[in-house]
């Protein structure tokens, strides 16, 4: 992690000269840093996964929502910073914290000891019945192999691809529909309020449906939940222009989303051990970036045809 962490200023640098435009340099500064990101977060799944086989929903969860929540910590001071100083200096500042925080924190991170697989065994005899645990280790090639993994992997591209179209297209639904001038409360607009809390619940979904998940069984977790997320989007499509019903809608498409996030690596160090399971999952989560190639562009793409959100 602390390697990872290390490539991270040349990713803040390279963005500086992506675009002299500040409008565009955000659209296209965040993909520059994208692989350090990615080895961060791979990392702290092999970590997680590895060592709690009996609570991996929940841990997986806990960890994943400072990834998630924590963006809500950080919207003010770094919009302070980029009102006062501009974005480069945000970059900049907060790159340099966050690579303090993250090489000091990975110093106390330690791989299982080796005697610790005959515990682990021991432990996942404890896990809920409803929790299918693979027995042998899969390679990366193994599980590539299985059609299970492709099944998972579609399923992530697309649910992926709705929240992330949810998170891309927010705020030009509420601007179409004006509910974005709304004051609602405390001075807060309704698109401001709706994305405080969206990114909130986003954040805490993952350990709550990472710990149900433990009860009651990944796949059981997953049918709920992005099934309840499907009927959430539909009823924001019908209160777009109603602004407390809006925040209310988009907060719970997002809390019936984030979840993914925890569900899915949990899964994947079930039904393919734990000694590969950074690596594995790493595979697994480039459906992310699959699904981030057509939903935001297609979102756009086709509202602009369809002169309306409904289709999309």
């Amino acid at each position: 992690m602390a390697r990872g962490q290390i490539r991270a200023p040349a990713a803040h640098h390279g963005r500086r000269g992506a675009d002299r435009d500040q409008l565009g340099g955000r659209l296209h500064r965040p993909n520059a840093r994208r692989p350090a990101v990615l080895v961060r977060r791979r990392r702290r799944h092999r970590r997680r996964l590895k060592w709690f086989p009996d609570r991996r929903g929940l841990t997986a969860g806990l960890v994943a929502a400072g990834f998630g929540a924590g963006a809500a910590l950080s919207v003010a001071p770094i919009d302070s910073v980029i009102n006062h100083a501009g974005w480069r200096a945000a970059f900049f500042q907060f790159g340099i914290i966050q690579g303090i925080i993250v090489i000091l924190a990975a110093l106390f991170l330690a791989a299982p000891p080796e005697g610790f697989k005959a515990t682990a065994a021991a432990i996942v005899k404890r896990v809920s019945k409803n929790v299918r645990q693979a027995s042998v280790d899969s390679t990366p090639a193994e599980m590539l192999r299985t059609p299970h993994f492709w099944v998972m992997y579609v399923m992530m591209v697309l649910v992926g691809g709705g929240g992330l179209m949810a998170t891309a297209q927010l705020g030009p639904i509420a601007k179409s529909t004006g509910v974005d001038k709304v004051v609602v409360m405390w001075g807060l607009t309704a698109l401001v309020l709706a994305l405080q809390i969206d990114r909130v619940l986003n954040g805490i979904t993952r350990p709550i449906w990472g710990w149900i998940s433990d009860q009651i069984g990944r796949e059981n977790s997953m049918f709920i939940a992005f099934g309840i997320q499907g009927v959430a989007i539909l009823w924001l499509l019908s209160v777009l222009d109603k602004p407390v019903a809006f925040i209310i809608a988009s907060g719970a498409a997002f809390f019936f989303w984030g979840e993914m996030y925890s569900l899915f690596p949990a899964m994947v160090g079930d039904m393919w051990g734990r000694k590969y399971a950074g690596t594995n999952y790493g595979l697994m989560y480039t459906a992310k970036g699959v699904a981030s190639i057509w939903a935001g562009p297609l979102a756009a793409y086709m509202f602009e045809v369809q002169k309306g959100w409904h289709t999309v």
